[in-house]
């Protein structure tokens, strides 16, 4: 037992540290874990003493990120993605896999193993894009809208894999005959039917019990999450499907959010020692060099090239598509965890999970930097990139394409602040043109008769589209600082004598706005309490003003909002 206890402290603290480092590179700390793994491993230190013991607790990380899955999964964000992102990510997975399995074939490798690396390399890490979309401010842009689209799509196909191939192991063989495969089916439909109808009748009742204690609701949740896992594996199935399932149980509760919070750190700890085995099982040898190159190369260079194909296909424009293509660049925790379950199945080596897990290492530390400086990559590429963008009829041209205007405002988001705006601009008779990234709110504008343009601000592009140099104004209610810092330096090279007000969000970007020639930068939070304070005053003055105030309030949201929902 105390080698036992040292094997973890050493993975614990060498994970911490190697995460440390990882965070001061701004590198993902799935990284950090496998590294640390491999030098615990029999490749570098030898230290892990058992590493069944290490396999056990992982086994722990991945149930509870199969049932974590569940319960944040919602069945109907795939209905409201829309046909656009649905093609896309299915394009993107299917020509993805088939590519990419013609290359792993001609290593040499069998059908079913060459069959699940290919499949492994299409999807890309949510976590991982999501944060960094997140941390640019990048997450509500266009090309942010649609590579969340498409990871979603992925993660959902990813899902079904998992669920499809943890039947395989009821059989025994790599590919059941047609009789157990109907048992499997029979089976799967038996516990998902069990799930449903637990789901409806037994858990809302249970849950709404035990909801008065934060400790039992996740005692509670846990003991359902290891309920359905064992009673998987009873009917032949893995504990991963288990898991899955009783977290889709209980995503429909309302404590699904207090539990996701409760079990996530627990996760996150298990998670580590799964990561860290992957580490410790990585081999090394002269043969994988030259595979492990080549794939890496597929997902770093030819991944983005068949999402930019794709788009420009479906008429988006270069900017676009070279973006999302960008975030697409490397391998999922979705990926490895696909790969250990083949190797627990039977269906893949060793030597293959440390293929895939070699190209995630690769990938997942380049592209994170290929996403942190995707514009200004853009940027140098830009003149080899026509090719993937069509000349005519692209699916970012808005409703109303504006002809050549002049001595008109050029406002950069509706949806925020925009809308008091745009109404206050023409009470004073100002010609306004509007851009939004958002379809919705362009299909609106334009059945209104409003001057718009559906693209993003921060696309050159747009900007030209825009006549800037022909306008009287530029405001932009978009906060992104960086896309606010290059419409400044667009202005610039343009050599424009027109005001530019823009938006922040922190101290820190207003500051920097205004020492790049910003005329007024919008700071929502100040501005809300400046307004607040002189409602207080006018209140102190007449302290029955707060009805009328209140009233007139709830009349201006609803009216505003009503118009809104309605389109």
């Amino acid at each position: 037992m105390e080698r036992l206890f040292l094997d973890l402290s050493a993975i614990v603290v060498v994970a911490a540290a190697l995460g440390l480092i990882a965070r001061l590179l701004k590198q993902p700390l799935i990284l950090a874990y496998v590294v640390a793994g491999f030098l615990l491993g029999p490749q570098v230190l030898g230290f892990i003493s058992d590493p069944d013991f290490v396999h056990t607790l992982s086994s722990f990380g991945i149930a509870l990120v199969l049932f974590l899955v569940g319960l944040e999964l919602d069945l109907e964000r795939l209905r409201s993605l829309g046909r656009v992102s649905i093609i896309l990510g299915l394009a993107q997975v299917v020509s993805t896999a088939a590519i990419g399995y013609v290359i792993v074939k001609a290593f040499g490798l069998a059908s079913l193993p060459a069959a699940y690396i290919a499949i492994a390399l299409t999807f890309a890490s949510t976590i991982i894009v999501v944060k960094l979309l997140s941390e640019q401010q990048s997450l509500e842009s266009l090309y942010g809208r649609l590579t969340v689209g498409i990871l979603l799509v992925q993660d959902f196909i990813a899902m079904l894999a998992l669920i499809v191939l943890s039947g395989f192991q009821a059989n025994g063989s790599a590919i059941p005959t047609t009789g157990a495969l109907a048992l499997i089916i029979l089976k799967g439909l038996g516990i998902m039917g069990f799930t449903y109808l637990a789901s409806r009748y037994f858990l809302p009742t249970l849950f709404t019990t035990l909801a008065k204690s934060a400790e039992m609701l996740m005692l509670a949740s846990l003991a359902w999450c290891f309920i359905l896992a064992l009673l998987a594996v009873g009917l032949g199935f893995s504990i991963e499907i288990g898991s899955f399932l009783a977290g889709l149980a209980l995503a429909s509760l309302p404590y699904h959010l207090e539990i996701i919070g409760r079990v996530r750190s627990l996760r996150d700890f298990f998670v580590t020692i799964f990561f860290v085995m992957l580490g410790s099982q990585l081999t090394l040898t002269a043969a994988a060099q030259t595979p492990v190159i080549v794939l890496s190369l597929f997902v770093l260079i030819g991944q983005p090239l068949i999402v930019m194909t794709i788009m420009g296909l479906w008429g988006y424009r270069k900017r676009t598509g070279f973006l999302v293509g960008l975030t697409m660049a490397q391998v999922s925790e979705f990926s490895l965890i696909l790969m250990a379950l083949g190797l627990k199945l039977g269906h893949v080596s060793a030597a293959d999970v440390s293929l895939v897990t070699l190209v995630g290492i690769i990938t997942i530390t380049i592209s994170s930097y290929l996403i942190t400086y995707g514009e200004k990559l853009y940027r140098w590429c830009t003149p080899f990139l026509s090719v993937f963008e069509r000349a005519q009829g692209t699916a970012e041209h808005g409703w109303s394409e504006p002809t050549t205007i002049s001595g008109h405002v050029v406002l950069f988001g509706y949806h925020r602040l925009g809308e008091k705006i745009v109404a206050t601009l023409e009470k004073l008779g100002q010609q306004v043109l509007i851009v939004d990234f958002n379809p919705s709110v362009i299909k609106h504008l334009a059945a209104r008769g409003k001057l718009c343009l559906y693209g993003d601000m921060s696309d050159l592009e747009i900007q030209d589209k825009c006549g800037l140099a022909r306008s009287t104004m530029i405001i932009s209610t978009v906060p992104d600082s960086n896309d606010n810092l290059a419409l400044l330096a667009d202005v610039r090279r343009h050599k424009l004598n027109i005001p530019v007000y823009l938006t922040a969000t922190t101290w820190h970007d207003t500051k920097e706005l205004y020492a790049a020639g910003a005329d007024y930068v919008i700071f929502p939070h100040y501005l809300s309490a400046e307004h607040f304070s002189t409602m207080l005053q006018a209140l102190n003055r007449n302290p029955n003003r707060v009805r009328q105030d209140r009233d007139n309030h709830l009349r201006e949201l609803e009216l505003h909002y009503a118009s809104r929902t309605s389109h």
